[in-house]
């Protein structure tokens, strides 16, 4: 089976049965998984903050970076991909947005990007259909195409789907 690696800030998006899109390590990182049934097409971006203000340069050079230009960058790409020209039709599931290195909710990152992801998706006529977000744990993700299924794993604990 061929993975197609998300890295931070990345986003990416198939229908070629057998392949699966992946992303490790996410803390207080969000994972945004789109699906399209009727052409089984997957994606997902890795969404580190919240604003693109922060760092416009940054948003030019890696949209998936940030949550106001990850999603519509996803979205364009996932169009693109499934043919789904009116951009209607996707299912939407969240995870990440942990306290994994700020427990003490200093910055609260985590709960600001899950509610920054869900600003951009209400913009766009969506919501999340599903979500495993918050806690203290890192989740690394994979969804599959032929399935549409989405697994989610952490050191120390079973497998679990969402």
């Amino acid at each position: 089976m061929k993975t197609i690696m998300i890295g931070v800030g990345e986003f990416g998006a198939s229908k070629t049965a057998g392949e699966a899109v992946k992303t490790m390590a996410l803390g207080s990182c969000v994972g945004v998984i789109l699906l399209h049934p009727p052409t089984r097409t997957v994606g997902m971006v890795h969404v580190a903050l919240p604003e693109s203000k922060t760092n416009p340069d940054r948003a030019k050079e890696r949209p998936g970076y940030f949550a106001d230009t990850g999603i519509p960058a996803l979205l364009n790409l996932m169009n693109k991909i499934s043919g789904n020209a009116g951009g209607k039709g996707y299912l939407v599931k969240l995870t990440g947005g942990a306290k994994v290195m700020d427990p003490n909710n200093l910055f609260n990152i985590g709960d600001r990007n899950v509610l920054a992801i869900k600003k951009t998706l209400w913009q766009q006529g969506m919501g999340p259909l599903a979500e495993d977000t918050g806690g203290q744990i890192s989740r690394t993700v994979a969804v599959f195409v032929d399935t549409g299924k989405i697994i989610i794993s952490s050191p120390g604990r079973k497998d679990w789907e969402i």
